[in-house]
């Protein structure tokens, strides 16, 4: 738990608002539908998140309107389950799905909303403030192929390196 909350504080301090470049947030985002359990289904590595599996994030409402973060994974080096609690808040309004995250105190990192399925919000693809973090999120723990292949394809398109690209077991 102390490496996951350290990398992730280390990235923050780091970190940045804004996008990557070609990368626009969705519109006519709803939070209410966003909020609720997330599995991780595919990454770009990251110091904070290596070597865990069954990844997940769980986001509820902040009585200040923000919105609570509890990204949780399994380590399979010590056998643990490590977990970082943050915060994040819209950047610009509410209906648009680019929020900033904080894990520690004042320092956050954009947590950008690129891609969304529209009826259900099934799948959600994501991105960090550059092109070294990219995320593909779902509501269950699989996904279909048809989905990989349209984030691999899109996520390419946008400037990704998904040769780097993790497939997260959660099993």
């Amino acid at each position: 738990m102390k490496k996951l909350l350290l990398s992730l504080i280390l990235m923050l301090m780091t970190g940045c608002l804004g996008m990557p470049q070609l990368v626009q947030p969705v519109n006519h985002f709803e939070l209410n539908k966003y909020l609720g359990k997330w599995y991780e289904i595919a990454r770009l590595e990251h110091s904070f998140e290596q070597g865990l599996s069954k990844v997940s994030a769980e986001y509820s409402l902040l009585e200040d309107g923000g919105v609570s973060v509890i990204n949780r994974g399994f380590s399979t080096e010590t056998q643990t389950w490590q977990e970082a609690e943050g915060k994040a808040y819209f950047v610009n309004d509410e209906t648009q799905g680019y929020l900033k995250v904080s894990f520690f105190g004042p320092f956050y990192g954009s947590y950008v909303v690129f891609e969304l399925e529209r009826d259900n919000y099934d799948y959600a693809f994501v991105s960090g403030p550059n092109h070294d973090y990219l995320w593909l999120l779902a509501r269950s723990p699989s996904v279909s192929q048809e989905i990989k292949t349209k984030f691999e394809k899109t996520s390419k398109d946008l400037g990704f390196d998904i040769r780097n690209l993790i497939y997260v077991e959660q099993n």
